[in-house]
């Protein structure tokens, strides 16, 4: 079927052309928007060309006015319009089978175009619209790089008005091009072109117009939805951080992670100086590129070498080099500068790492260390010495300078200070943790509970330490009910001193026995004789009775015994044989100082007489009201004979007493043998203290208030003036035998009558009351150090330790001697430890009368004596 139409035929119906193009912009106002566009004109050339003769061009169009009107006048209708030449009509396969008819006159019969001729659809503008074509692309694709790049470096509030101004602009052109064209409907077919230059050029023109407002629009659309995500992600951040400090703050976190940023920054400026001073070089002078890098350096390392230059250029690029040179070696000066500052600031202020095996390491700083550091000291003398590292969240040269205020002679020790907490495992790793052989952790002062909360958090950290721990871990409480916890965090590694609790047990033992807080201080301290464990195969089926003789140097008091799974057994009976792999417990100077010794040949004896001392009612005062005071009160009920008197006299009204003893865990049904008696005052006044019986009273306990436990020399300035009242009362109301006596000797008359213990946190007061000699005094902080240094040094010796100061089992007594022997008689020492036996006593050193000070571990025990009634022995016996 033919494409071309019948001319016979009538034609068809004509077919509007705009379902072609699509819809106009949004921006356009509707009445443009109805308005017929100029057809696009085709610039392909046809699937199969048809050639023409050169005489059937059309002739040159008549130019229009480009303000003419859209409608024309009634001269312009009047006129016959022109004749429309015959111009080959193109198929085109995309339309192939659809037939189109328009107005037009049907063609003549196509004449065959010489070969010569151009191709149909060929127009001279053909180069210059394609040349258009790809600037309009280019520029669009430019301008959508460049909407990209303004989106990141300037404000888009400035790009989307700049655009809306040009899309306006633009917008206003397209509507006054428009209005000035009027095409008729066949100038909207799309197979048919109007080959005039004036409607080519206008629809060029609008093309242009049409294409710079896509173009526009596009960015427009993308900016404005830009704009949209840039102020809900501002809405969320209050200002735009500027890229200089971006970069700053860039260039800072590379410094501050990688440690050898700054030599690695400094390295990269000298090469790259030197590179770019040889590359100048190159190109000022005539030498090889090498020889110019060699140069470079030269500068660099010596600005003297640029005096030789010869040459504007040479001369100008050397001492640019030179300045550069001189610069690089000013920041390696700084930088060593600053490492080595560094490196003697991190000494000074005990951060560098400890690298010890087999140390005491100490956590904490308390008023307790200075005793505990001597202790040490003097246990490990018979090493040759050792070392001791103390961490505490204190300056390393204040801890320096307070331990060098102490003048203690550490005897070979080192003492190596470094400042961290216990709390944190990297400071713990500085100090060689998992490498000690003992670790300690005081107590901080202050409120008990929050002191024994660290010392909890503490063992968590040491717990925590992945390489494990070698040795054990001695923790000091303040109070005796967070020891079940701190075990239990600790398990088998922790052994506790509970110092309260061991400081008010050790008062209540003095008080019924004066003379015996002198004798804990030679047993605990390292000074002169201490608890010593070891196994000895050669005693292995030997009778106890014999092994208690076996030491000449040496005092056994007890057994560990292996079958039992290591058991502490004070005292055991004579007839206990001790069986493979049972251990030995003496007192002695040192582990190193005793040893087994054949038996020696001893007359056994009988006792003199065997009766047993009977217990007597006694009535005690207690000054001050102290943290654990219901603990005392229940050990102190365990000891006393029925029927004896508590006189508690402190500010605590007496309506709240009973409720905090309550509190505090105190049962007054399980008080079998005293009797509490309750008076008000303040012990630092005399008037309230003269209304008390204090003759009366066989033991006087002066307590560390609560109120001032904090602070040391306000509570031993409490006590002191409290001691120095109660003597003076009583020696004014004892018949004095010296009337020209000093008050020091009416006190110390006074003193015979009833026994003071006063509880004493400075060591300093420990020189005012020993000179004095009216008072039996206990000095906490150094009972503590010393069993704190004690068990550092074995942990074994707890367990002796706490059955000594329990409510029940063995403890420490002191006995008159016609217990033992008869009046005249003469035994050695060893004689008398037998004597003893048949009591189940052992005993372990004597005070002669007269003397001072006891004797523990006598070094002559083989030497017979006469002993005299007045002498008294010190023993281990179970409690009474």
């Amino acid at each position: 079927m033919p494409l071309d139409p019948d001319p016979s035929s009538s034609p068809p119906p004509a077919m509007h052309r705009d379902w072609f193009f699509p819809p106009a912009p949004p921006f356009l106002s509707s009445s443009r928007a109805r308005t017929p566009r100029t057809p696009f004109p085709s610039t392909s050339r046809p699937y199969k060309p048809y050639p023409y003769s050169l005489a059937d061009r059309r002739p040159p169009p008549t130019p229009r006015s480009r303000s003419r009107s859209p409608h024309p006048t009634p001269e312009q209708q009047q006129q016959p319009p022109p004749p429309v030449p015959s111009v080959p009509r193109r198929r085109d396969p995309r339309y192939a089978g659809v037939r189109r008819g328009d107005s037009l006159t049907p063609a003549p019969e196509k004449a065959v175009p010489p070969a010569s001729a151009p191709a149909h659809g060929s127009k001279p503008g053909d180069s210059a619209i394609k040349r258009r074509w790809s600037g309009m692309l280019s520029a669009s694709v430019i301008l959508l790089c460049l909407a990209s790049l303004l989106r990141r470096n300037f404000s888009l509030h400035d790009q989307v008005y700049r655009l809306q101004e040009q899309l306006a602009s633009a917008s206003a052109k397209l509507q006054s091009c428009t209005a000035g064209s009027s095409l008729d409907m066949s100038d909207m077919n799309f197979l048919y072109l109007d080959d005039s230059s004036a409607t080519q050029s206008r629809s060029f023109k609008n093309l242009s117009l049409l294409i710079s407002l896509s173009i526009l629009y596009v960015p427009l659309v993308i900016l404005k939805y830009i704009d949209i995500v840039s102020k809900i992600r501002r809405s969320h951040e209050s200002e735009e951080v500027p890229i200089n400090k971006r970069l700053a703050y860039k260039v800072d976190i590379f410094l501050s992670l990688h440690p050898y940023a700054k030599p690695f920054v400094l390295l990269v400026a000298t090469l790259l100086l030197i590179a770019l001073g040889g590359l100048a070089l190159y190109g000022v002078t005539d030498a090889s590129l090498s020889d110019c890098l060699w140069l470079s350096w030269t500068f660099v390392a010596d600005s003297g070498n640029h005096a030789n230059a010869v040459g504007f250029g040479p001369k100008l690029v050397s001492v640019s080099i030179s300045i550069g040179g001189m610069l690089v070696f000013a920041m390696m000066l700084g930088l060593i500068t600053d490492s080595i500052s560094e490196k003697f600031d991190s000494l000074r202020k005990g951060r560098s790492e400890v690298i010890e095996q087999s140390h005491t390491l100490i956590l904490g700083w308390s008023d307790k260390l200075g005793s505990l550091l001597n202790q040490i000291a003097i246990a490990n003398e018979s090493l040759g010495g050792g070392t001791i590292v103390v961490m505490a969240e204190r300056d390393k040269e204040e801890m320096e300078a307070d331990i060098a205020k102490m003048e203690f002679d550490f005897k070979g020790t080192a003492v190596i200070c470094r400042s961290g907490s216990p709390l944190i495992l990297a400071d713990l790793k500085k100090v060689s943790v998992s490498k000690a052989r003992a670790i300690v952790v005081l107590a901080e002062e202050g409120n008990a509970d929050q002191s024994d909360a660290r010392a909890l958090r503490t063992v968590l950290s040491l717990s925590g330490v992945k390489e494990g721990l070698r040795g054990h871990i001695v923790v000091e409480l303040s109070d005796l009910d967070n020891e079940v916890l701190v075990k239990l965090v600790g398990g088998d590694l922790v052994e506790t001193v509970v110092a309260h609790d061991v400081i008010g047990r050790l008062m209540i033992q003095c008080a019924r026995q004066p003379g015996l807080a002198q004798i804990w201080e030679d047993i605990l301290g390292f000074e002169n004789c201490e608890f010593y464990i070891k196994r000895w195969p050669k005693l292995d089926g030997m009778r106890f009775e014999d092994v208690l003789i076996s030491f000449p140097d040496a005092i056994p008091c007890g057994i560990k015994v292996a079958s039992c799974g290591g058991k502490i057994v004070l005292n055991p009976d004579d007839c206990y044989v001790l069986q493979e792999g049972d251990e030995v417990i003496v007192i002695a100077e040192d582990d190193d100082t005793y040893a087994p010794a054949p038996l020696p040949k001893v007359k056994r004896g009988y006792l003199p007489k065997d009766f047993v001392v009977p217990k007597s009612p006694e009535r005690i005062l207690f000054c001050g009201w102290r943290r654990d005071i219901e603990d005392m009160i229940m050990v102190l009920d365990a000891f006393l004979a029925p029927g004896s008197e508590l006189w508690m006299f402190n500010d605590v009204p007496e309506i709240d007493r009973e409720r905090k003893l309550i509190d505090g865990g105190l049962d007054f049904s399980r008080l079998e043998n005293i009797t509490l008696v309750h008076r008000e005052g303040n012990a630092v006044i005399r008037r309230h203290l003269e209304s008390l019986p204090l003759e009366s009273f066989d033991s006087i306990l002066i307590l560390a208030d609560e109120s001032v436990e904090d602070s040391a020399i306000q509570a031993d300035s409490r006590s002191l003036a409290t001691l120095l009242l109660i003597r003076d009362i009583q020696a004014k109301r004892l018949p004095c035998r010296d009337s020209e006596g000093s008050w020091i000797g009416e006190m110390q008359q006074a003193s015979d009558n009833s026994v003071i213990i006063s509880e004493i946190l400075d060591p300093r007061t420990k020189n005012l009351l020993s000179m004095s000699k009216i008072s039996d005094y206990v000095l906490s902080n150094e009972l503590v150090s010393m069993a704190l240094a004690m068990v550092a040094e074995d942990r074994q010796i707890n367990n002796v330790l706490e059955e000594l100061f329990a409510e029940q089992g063995n403890e420490i007594q002191i006995h008159p001697s016609d217990l033992y022997l008869r009046e005249d008689e003469e035994l050695n020492f060893f004689e008398v430890i037998l004597r003893a036996r048949q009591r189940k006593e052992i005993v372990i050193g004597y005070r002669l009368e007269g003397a001072e000070r006891a004797i523990i571990n006598s070094t002559d025990k083989v030497s017979r004596r006469t002993w005299s009634p007045k002498d008294v022995f010190v023993v281990i016996a179970e409690k009474e």
